[in-house]
């Protein structure tokens, strides 16, 4: 076989597989620029989602993200209760957005998340009308469809972890959370061994002052409204979820996919962690295997 032949091949194998993905699968959930902060947390928790697109009429003004209200609750000192805060205070003005239709529709998404550390991208239409996001869950998804076999887990793990005992308090894994500035943590047991991960999406599924809208933002996000006694381990589910360092990335992005998780802790053959795989992390991996199948079909058409 040709390497002209190998390549068409490969191609076609890739268009095949691209078939079964779409461009962009996550509903765009919008609120208008009137609501405030306790609409967007409902809004969150019953889609399943991390980012709201706020708008005026239909034209996009901004975007609000977890991480946004995570860090306006944490900063903001007034008294007032969560539904007398408008959006308009803490929302990304900024959009990253492309227009829909194009052929490496994926791959740009992806490189603008990885450049600039976002979670979803806008689609426009050629009006400026959005028509959809794409999301690191999308990519995800189509990551684990079009590239098994590509990378193994531990060519693009995050090796860096920051753990907490399932003994530990909330309040202290909480007080971790918000000082390191991560979005989560990995819950070991007292000989170090994975029993499960713990997120601020946790905190903010599971604190009795979520369905509260009337509930002071100063007291929100704070560890003293959490029980001081009260251990991680009771907010864990009791099926821990684990990948090899030596399985395929694209396994592992399938079970992120069907668990509805963005990472999983990462062990070794004794069992050991050794680090957390993200959806971050294949959204890195899925640039770098497009930009590699670019340069390598240019070369070889060019040689």
């Amino acid at each position: 076989m040709t390497d002209n032949q190998y390549l068409i091949l490969n191609r076609q194998s890739d268009e095949k597989n691209s078939m079964k993905v779409k461009l962009y699968s996550s509903p765009v959930i919008s609120l208008k620029k009137d609501a405030t902060i306790d609409r967007v947390l409902l809004k969150m928790q019953l889609n399943y989602i991390k980012t709201v697109l706020i708008t005026s009429e239909k034209t996009p003004l901004g975007v609000i993200t977890e991480t946004d209200i995570v860090k306006f609750l944490e900063e903001d000192k007034t008294s007032r209760a969560l539904d007398e805060i408008p959006v308009t205070e803490l929302m990304t003005g900024k959009l990253i957005s492309i227009t829909g239709g194009q052929q490496d529709h994926l791959n740009q998404c992806a490189q603008r998340m990885e450049i600039f550390k976002i979670g979803a991208i806008i689609i426009l239409d050629e009006d400026g009308k959005v028509t959809g996001i794409t999301t690191k869950t999308d990519i995800t998804n189509a990551y684990s469809i079009m590239y098994p076999g590509k990378f193994k887990v531990k060519d693009h793990m995050t090796k860096k972890v920051t753990t907490c005992r399932k003994s530990d308090s909330l309040q202290f894994a909480l007080n971790m959370i918000n000082k390191i500035g991560i979005s989560r943590l990995v819950v070991t047991d007292q000989y170090g061994i994975p029993a499960g991960i713990i997120t601020r999406n946790t905190f903010l599924k599971h604190t009795n002052n979520f369905k509260k809208s009337s509930h002071k933002a100063l007291d929100y996000w704070t560890p003293t409204k959490l029980s001081k006694t009260l251990p991680v381990e009771k907010l864990l589910n009791h099926d821990i979820l684990l990948v090899d360092l030596e399985d395929d990335l694209a396994e592992a992005a399938r079970l992120m996919i069907k668990n509805l998780v963005s990472g999983i802790p990462v062990i070794d053959k004794e069992k050991n962690l050794v680090g957390i795989i993200t959806k971050s992390d294949v959204v890195r991996a899925f640039t770098q295997v497009e930009s590699n199948a670019y340069l390598l079909e240019k070369y070889k058409l060019t040689h």
